[in-house]
This record gives structure tokens, C-alpha cells and sequence, in this order.
């Protein structure tokens, strides 16, 4: 089964054409600011040929309470992720305004979604809860839900891969460092803790956005500073994290003016990095210990001195990278010191892969994680699939 994965983030809308044997077939990349996508671009993209694919992956941001695993898309689905918006608007809306214009460009071609919130289903009550009143959390569906799930899975998989070894009783703490960043602490393969919350907005220090911030300034700003809701959303989406501090939302900028001999800069880079420090050694005490850590992502790929200067501060929990392999910048590759207690990685984000993996697994049955869609969605299914594709059976 050719698989075409849309993959809408933070700043670009990704499109790859992987064939069956995953291998990449044809990908193309639009720019995506904020919440914008030019959909008639994305038409005009895939009109001029990526070449044919036997079915789309869409990448969502939230499934809310209700997809805990791959669905395909019908109309009830499509109402269902339109009224989950209120949970993530500038995320979910591009989500939807990339499906809007795939289906116009490829009418008929059986849709599946794909959760970033789907993978930390398997947090515990203690891990989602937020103390706050009850009607909250039971009527307005409040919790902790977690986000880059994808990503995270990937590593989940890819890690012990590269040990040669099964993910039970793996401990690892992965490190999704882009414009977007996330921590995820995965025992057994499966989630237990994250650092995002309720929004993407939750945790670490980001390229625009501030992360975690004491939710009384927030009041404060909005009795005190004059600002309304609007305005105080933009400037913690948009103009907070790195841009704020560092006058730049892209790391190798940040970089460079440090080695110009720029303060600000600095503190960016002193600030990110303090936040990284604290929340790997959180996301360690949530698992009772670390075995592997994995840094993908943008940020997490291409800046050795990132990972470097977080690694320095966590040599009490076992971390040491050897400098020649982190300054490789090899991808998928094993940089820890000889020797070191706690083996650390450098993983290719690979968010297609798990989404095509999850397309193939909801079509045709073949993940047990996938098997939850009804049986009259998939008969309905099976009636329109091209028989291609059912003889991958």
C-alpha cells in the first residue's frame, strides 16, 4: 500500500509518498506559518504529482477523549475532530484545513487519522489529573493530554531497534526538540509521562512559545496589563520562548549570536536548556530510572550543542556522550561516552513512518493497537478500497 502522509506542524505542512516497503517515494514541504495553510497551494502541489497513492495519513493534533488509536475518516469522524477544536484551535484548524484540501485533490481516496494526543492513552490518572475543581475536569473535559505522540512512538519503536533488544522493561526518556518540544517518558514501550498538558502551549521553553508559566501571571497580565484573552493567547503562542528572549525563534541563530558575544542569546540558551535539564530528570523520576534517552527533532537532530550542554548537567543520572560522535551529526546513531551507565541516541524524526504504520494497521487490521474501529466502519470500508489494495491481506 502506497501511503501519502500529511503531516501539518508547527511552522510547514509535510508531504510524503512512502511506498510499501516504506521506502520514500516522492516528499514535499510548504511553508505553514501560525495556523495558516494556502490550501489551494496544497492543491496545486498534489495536482502537479507526487505521484499515486492507494491512501492518506493525516496527522491530527488531538483526538480529545474519543480516538485513543488510527481512524478512518468518514463524516461523523470529520464532525467529530471540527468539534474537538476548541481544545487546540490554531493547531486543529490546520490539521482540518490540510484534510479539506487533500480530499478536494484527491476526492474518494480512503483518509485515516493519525493522534499526536493518542499515544499517552496509556498515562495513569496520577499522570492526567489536574487539581483543580471537579465540574472542570468531569464537564469540560480538562486533563492532561500530551502531545507529539507520534514522534515519541517512533522513538518508542526505533530505540530498541538500534539495542537489538525488545522495548519491555526499556526505560527512556525522549526528547522531541523542534519549533514545537516535548519530553515523553516511555516504559515498556508505552507512555507514562509528558511534558505537555492540556495544550501544546505546556512545558518546555520553545521557538515561539513561553512553555510553563505560573498560571497567577496569567491572571495578573489580564487584570493588571490591559490585555485582553486575544492578545495575552498570541504573545504565548507567538511571541514568547526563544523569539522573546533571544530576538530569534531559530536555534542556529541563537547559536550563532552567542559565539557573537550576544547576552541575549545566552540567557535563551541558558533558560532552554535549565528547563530541558529539569524535565528529563522529572521524566527519569516518573519512570524510577533511566536506561536510553533519545534527542530527534529539528533541534534535537541538528544541534550538538544542545544536546551537549543538556547532557552536562544529568551525569548524576548516568548520561555522558562522547563529543566526536555527538558532533557527527549522524542520525539514528548512538553518541554516549564508553562506559556510560545510560546509552543516548540521535533518532531521525520519522513522524511518516509511525503515521504510515498506523494507516496500514486501521485499513487492513494489521496492528492489534488498531483494531478498535467498528465493524460497520470497516465494512464500509472494504466496500469502496480498491481490490490493490485488499489483497495485501
Amino acid at each position: 500500500m502506497r501511503i501519502l502522509v500529511v503531516n501539518a506542524g508547527s511552522s510547514t505542512v509535510k508531504l510524503t509518498l512512502l511506498g510499501h516497503d516504506d521506502a520514500t517515494i516522492a516528499q514535499h514541504e510548504l511553508s505553514a506559518p501560525q495556523s495558516e495553510i494556502d490550501q489551494d497551494e496544497l492543491v496545486a502541489t498534489l495536482a502537479d504529482g507526487l505521484g499515486e497513492a492507494d491512501a492518506v495519513g493525516h496527522r491530527v493534533v488531538h483526538g480529545g477523549d474519543q480516538f485513543h488509536s488510527a481512524v478512518v475518516i468518514d463524516d461523523g469522524v470529520e464532525a467529530a475532530l471540527r468539534e474537538l477544536s476548541d481544545l487546540a484551535p490554531l493547531h486543529q484548524a490546520k490539521s482540518l484545513a490540510a484534510l479539506d484540501a487533500v480530499s478536494r485533490a484527491l476526492p474518494g481516496l480512503p483518509a485515516v487519522a493519525c493522534f499526536d494526543t493518542a499515544f499517552h492513552h496509556t498515562l495513569k490518572p496520577a499522570a492526567t489529573t489536574y487539581a483543580i475543581p471537579a465540574a472542570w475536569r468531569e464537564h469540560l473535559g480538562v486533563r492532561r493530554y500530551g502531545f507529539h505522540g507520534l514522534s515519541h512512538a517512533w522513538v518508542a519503536r526505533r530505540v530498541p531497534e538500534l539495542l537489538d533488544r525488545q522495548a519491555t522493561n526499556l526505560r527512556l526518556v525522549s526528547c522531541h526538540l523542534g519549533a514545537g518540544a516535548s519530553l515523553c517518558a516511555i516504559a515498556d514501550g508505552h507512555s507514562v509521562d509528558t511534558t505537555m498538558g492540556f495544550t501544546p502551549l505546556d512545558g518546555l521553553v520553545m521557538a515561539t512559545r513561553s512553555g510553563s508559566v505560573d498560571p497567577g501571571l496569567v491572571l495578573w497580565l489580564l487584570e493588571h496589563a490591559g490585555l485582553s484573552e486575544r492578545q495575552l493567547a498570541s504573545a504565548l503562542e507567538h511571541e514568547s520562548g526563544l523569539l522573546a528572549l533571544a530576538g530569534s525563534a531559530d536555534m542556529r541563530e541563537v547559536l550563532t549570536s552567542i559565539d557573537d558575544g550576544d547576552e541575549r542569546a545566552r540567557l535563551a540558551l541558558d533558560v532552554y536548556v535549565h528547563r530541558l535539564r529539569g524535565a528529563i530528570a522529572a521524566m527519569t523520576a516518573a519512570l524510577g530510572g533511566i536506561d536510553a534517552i533519545a534527542f530527534t527533532g529539528g533541534v534535537g537532530e541538528h544541534s550538538p550543542r544542545v544536546r551537549s550542554e543538556a547532557v552536562a548537567g544529568l551525569g548524576f543520572l548516568g548520561l555522558a556522550i562522547d563529543e566526536a560522535s555527538n558532533q557527527a551529526l549522524t542520525q539514528d546513531a548512538d553518541i554516549s561516552s564508553a562506559g556510560a551507565a545510560v546509552r543516548t541516541f540521535v533518532i531521525a524524526a520519522r513522524e511518516d513512518l509511525e503515521i504510515a504504520r498506523q494507516v496500514r494497521g486501521a485499513l487492513v487490521g494489521g496492528d492489534a493497537r488498531h483494531r478498535e474501529i467498528e465493524e460497520d466502519t470497516q465494512a464500509a470500508l472494504r466496500a469502496r478500497l480498491p481490490s490493490t489494495v485488499l489483497a495485501t491481506r
